[in-house]
């Protein structure tokens, strides 16, 4: 299964670098996923066929209401994971961010278990160890952030007890 699941997302992750992609990933992805949570009981995000995926639980920066985003995230080795904020290589930063900068304290949930994390942001000499890490799982992942013309947030997610 891992072998097929590495052929589809090599051929898949090129097709979501593409313009179209871009253009229309932030509307259609957060549609299906909350088909995809309907229909499996949120226990598999639909991202997470082809790469390990989470639900962010945040806290809204400026209205403090309870706030969700469902992202792909790649283990760091350690127990913990690391989340970019490409958001499609738009040229702003996801809501999200904005939420564990002021937030950090947070839930993640994944394969329908529920987690608190704390969020830290990685810092600028941990940052190429942590995309080499990311385009090893998803090919080509960092050219969202050279076409998004910013430097893309990237953040640790520690569990916590």
């Amino acid at each position: 299964m891992t072998r097929v699941v590495d052929v589809v997302r090599t051929v898949i992750a090129p097709l979501t670098r593409t313009r179209l992609f871009r253009r229309f990933g932030p509307v259609l992805m957060p549609a299906l996923e909350k088909v995809f949570a309907f229909c499996t009981g949120g226990r598999v995000p639909l991202s997470g066929l082809l790469v390990p995926s989470l639900v962010l639980h945040t806290t809204g920066a400026r209205s403090g209401e309870p706030r969700d985003a469902a992202l792909m995230y790649t283990p760091d080795g350690r127990g913990r994971a690391i989340v970019a904020g490409t958001n499609f290589a738009g040229g702003h930063h996801p809501a999200w961010t904005a939420n564990l900068l002021a937030h950090p304290d947070a839930a993640i949930t994944v394969r329908g278990r529920r987690m608190r994390v704390r969020a830290s942001l990685i810092p600028d000499g941990e940052r190429d160890a942590a995309w080499a890490r990311i385009e090893g799982q998803w090919p080509g992942y960092r050219s969202y952030e050279r076409t998004s013309g910013r430097t893309v947030k990237l953040f640790r997610l520690q569990p916590v007890r």
